[in-house]
């Protein structure tokens, strides 16, 4: 039994060695424990039973002091990929950026649509341009005309260079002198107009054109150059809109041309107005900068200076030039010699008096009121501004008085630029009597006082100081 016993610690002692063994092997240290193994074999043969129990006890604290209890392992760390923080400078924003950002603003599409609109058939975008534009990218000239007038486009383009809206008034035989007029200006005249400008007629539903071309079907063929077109020479006996004794309705067309403006910024104008150079980057750079009055909450439109010249000149390029020909007296202010307070600009003689500068700053932030109570500016404006109002024309005058009227009572600032003008096409206007736009005039003042005013004091309200 003894023999047994002994055996079986043998035993035990060879396991524990061979598992000590495999664990340094495995943890790259088997060359000091063989030699610790052989060491051990040659002890084993001397062991005797008195010593068998001490000799086992110390071969297993050799096996623990060998072989540690291993501690659990900690997880290495994870690699935490370092970020850098350092914080890329924004990319500023351009002036058209900007401007898109301040305005909030929608783009709109060239469609052509046929609509009546009151007496009225109107075909929108009937002649489109080739540029397009999206809101915040420039300003439209929106403006109208009859055939007669067509002559003043290209040297209006040439100075504006940038989108144009223009309703014409085309009753009867007049459409097809019309069309013939928009296809020499788009063929034979300038590229900028077929680059820029889009037409749209319209014409009385008592006097429809016998013939009106589809859109697409208008223009299939160049226009032989060679022709003289109808706007030149022509005079008012020819025109059908004279032979019918019709009115001229310049609100209808100045309407339907600010209506169909792509651009957040239009400026109604009348087409005998050519505008100083440059003015569309100007007025965008001043409104990205968005600071003084501009920062008012307001409503705000942008007032131009406009000017005659004499007949004999050419229209000035600059403030600079526009100056030395006030003082020698070959230009005026607007309208002086017909209706002064019409066109009195506030400050209007240290506008004058101040030198150009860089760029377009507001000279000075004026009300409709006071000495300028009928002031009829014409200025830069948005979508958002008074239309005009349908039931005056032209030859009855005051067609833009009831606009002024809504301004006024609505708070408008007329924040007036410095360095930008309005040149009317070289002439100056003097007094000519007329009998029958004197009466028609008076006609259309007992229609403002008796009908349109009590209507705009319902819609808009009153306010001390405004008046029609």
């Amino acid at each position: 039994m003894y023999n047994n016993r002994k055996s079986f610690i043998i035993k035990l002692l060879v396991i524990a060695c061979i598992i000590y063994l495999c664990i340094h092997v495995l943890t790259n240290n088997a060359g000091p424990v063989i030699r610790e193994l052989q060491e051990s074999g040659r002890n084993l043969a001397a062991l005797d039973s008195a010593n068998l129990e001490q000799t086992a006890l110390a071969s297993e604290n050799a096996i623990k002091e060998a072989v540690p209890i291993a501690e659990p392992t900690k997880e290495p760390e994870a690699r935490v990929q370092k970020v850098s923080t350092t914080v890329q400078p924004e990319k500023p924003l351009t002036v058209l950026e900007k401007v898109k950002e301040l305005t909030q603003c929608l783009d709109k599409t060239l469609v052509p649509k046929t609509q009546q609109r009151g007496d009225y058939w109107v075909l929108y975008n009937y002649v489109t341009a080739e540029k397009t534009f999206k809101c915040h990218e420039s300003i439209t000239y929106t403006t109208h005309a009859d055939y007669s007038f067509m002559d003043n486009l290209v040297p209006l383009l040439e100075r504006w260079r940038g989108p144009v809206s223009i309703a014409m008034h085309a009753p009867g035989t007049d459409f097809a002198n019309t069309l013939e007029s928009i296809a020499y200006l788009r063929d034979c005249a300038s590229s900028l107009v077929r680059e820029y400008t889009t037409f749209h007629i319209y014409f009385s539903t008592k006097h429809v054109p016998k013939e009106v071309p589809k859109p697409n079907a208008a223009f299939t063929e160049p226009y032989n150059c060679s022709l003289t077109p109808p706007f030149l020479n022509v005079t008012s006996d020819n025109m059908y809109k004279s032979q019918k004794k019709l009115l001229y309705p310049v609100n209808v067309g100045r309407n339907v041309a600010r209506e169909t403006a792509q651009t957040h910024y239009i400026l109604p104008s009348d087409i005998e107005l050519y505008p100083s150079p440059n003015i569309i980057e100007k007025f965008l750079a001043m409104i990205a900068e968005n600071k003084g009055p501009l920062l008012s909450k307001n409503p705000k439109v942008f007032p131009l200076h406009i000017f005659e010249v004499s007949a004999n000149q050419p229209v000035p390029e600059n403030k600079t030039m526009l100056k030395e020909m006030l003082v020698n007296g070959t230009a005026l202010p607007f309208h002086k010699k017909l209706c002064p307070g019409c066109h009195s600009v506030p400050k209007a003689k240290e506008w004058q008096m101040a030198n150009e500068s860089k760029g377009f700053h507001v000279f000075h932030v004026g009300k409709r009121n006071g000495r300028f109570i009928h002031w009829e500016p014409i200025f830069i404006g948005t979508h958002a501004d008074p239309l005009y109002d349908e039931r005056l024309s032209w030859e009855g005058k005051s067609d833009k008085m009831t606009q002024g009227y809504a301004l006024c009572v609505m708070d408008y600032d007329f924040l007036i630029l410095d360095n930008a003008f309005l040149v009317h096409k070289p002439g100056i206007k003097v007094y000519k009597k007329d009998a029958r736009r004197a009466m028609l005039a008076a006609k259309t003042n007992q229609l403002i006082k008796k009908i349109i005013f009590p209507e705009l004091k319902v819609l808009y309200g009153v306010k001390k100081g405004c008046a029609v």
